[in-house]
């Protein structure tokens, strides 16, 4: 392994000098990033209107349920769109044409999000601004509010829940473009490079009672608190913490990943750091300790560049 330490220190310090950005969008998803049932759903009916596309109405279900269809809120939101009752009656759609509407069904829940979403488009088709932003302003707060001040108005929690899709809608868009480097990229690296030889623990977070012990995405999750970004706890939702580079495209410090399932992202099971060369720095298993894996596996299912704004938009309770 050691060409694998020269070749680390080598190019994380590189990537540790170049600057953060994310690479642009598109309308085609990301590999896996929504489970293989509903990627047709969510592809299709998010091409419904111009306000909206299928990664962004990927990241609205995911915030509201994380793909659950049998989610219910305490406040009654019901599905995997969370629809509360009385909206419900009103903008359910049977989107499946077998005559019946509903809630519960993602055949007819997806098809009305995306559906609610245009209608409200058309609400704020002729106020000033972005139309995408002035149509998710006008789900968080009315679309009477966004007319009113001529666009995402001033509250906080909606300017806040605007910038929450839009950001969360990048993690689920294969690129088009390259996906530039994190410039915390190099100081996650060197945390977890302290941690090699490390004894793995089920559940570990590195915590003193636990012996500086931890589990693959307690390593990840620990690794970017070192350089200020809070990653999720579980491997599957630190997946969604910035858009995805390709295989060809990975650079040191983008967070790799590894499923049975290699259509849903939900299923992934394991994560590692990538280092360069092929390899990662990750807590593989019970009874291993933290180490040096390659990462060409058949179980390999794609990888994450972590930016700060990704991780913040993560909901907590998928």
């Amino acid at each position: 392994m050691g060409f694998v330490m020269l070749l680390v220190v080598g190019v994380y310090l590189v990537a540790g000098n170049l600057a953060n950005g994310v690479g642009g969008g598109t309308k085609r998803l990301a590999k896996g990033s929504v489970p293989a049932e509903y990627a047709g759903l969510v592809q299709k009916w998010g091409n419904l209107c111009d306000a909206i596309n299928p990664a962004l109405l990927a990241a609205q279900l995911y915030q509201e349920s994380g793909f659950n269809p049998k989610a219910q809120s305490p406040a009654a939101a019901q599905g995997i769109a969370q629809f509360i009752p009385g909206t419900w009656a009103t903008h359910g759609i049977d989107g499946d044409g077998n005559g019946t509407r509903d809630v519960w069904d993602p055949n007819d829940a997806i098809p009305s999000a995306a559906s609610y979403d245009c209608t409200l488009a058309k609400y704020v088709d002729d106020v000033p601004g972005n139309l995408t932003e002035n149509m998710l302003a006008s789900y968080n707060a009315g679309s009477y509010a966004v007319i009113k001040y001529g666009g995402v108005p001033p509250y906080a929690e909606t300017r806040n829940y605007v910038k929450t899709i839009t950001t969360l809608a990048e993690s689920f868009a294969a690129p088009e473009t390259r996906v530039d480097p994190s410039e915390q990229a190099a100081g996650a690296i060197a945390y977890a490079q302290k941690k090699l030889g490390t004894l793995y623990l089920w559940g570990g977070n590195g915590t003193a009672d636990q012996g500086g012990r931890f589990d693959c995405s307690g390593l990840t999750k620990a690794a970017y608190e070192e350089v200020g970004i809070t990653l999720p706890r579980v491997a599957n939702d630190q997946y969604n913490a910035g858009p995805h580079p390709a295989r060809d495209e990975l650079l040191p410090g983008d967070l790799v990943f590894f499923s049975d399932d290699l259509t849903n992202s939900r299923a992934i099971r394991h994560v590692g750091i990538y280092v360069g060369g092929g390899y990662m720095i990750n807590a593989p298993r019970p009874g291993a300790v933290i180490r040096f894996d390659p990462i060409d596996t058949p179980d390999y299912f794609g990888a994450t560049r972590v930016t700060e704004d990704g991780a913040k938009a993560l909901p907590t309770d998928v």
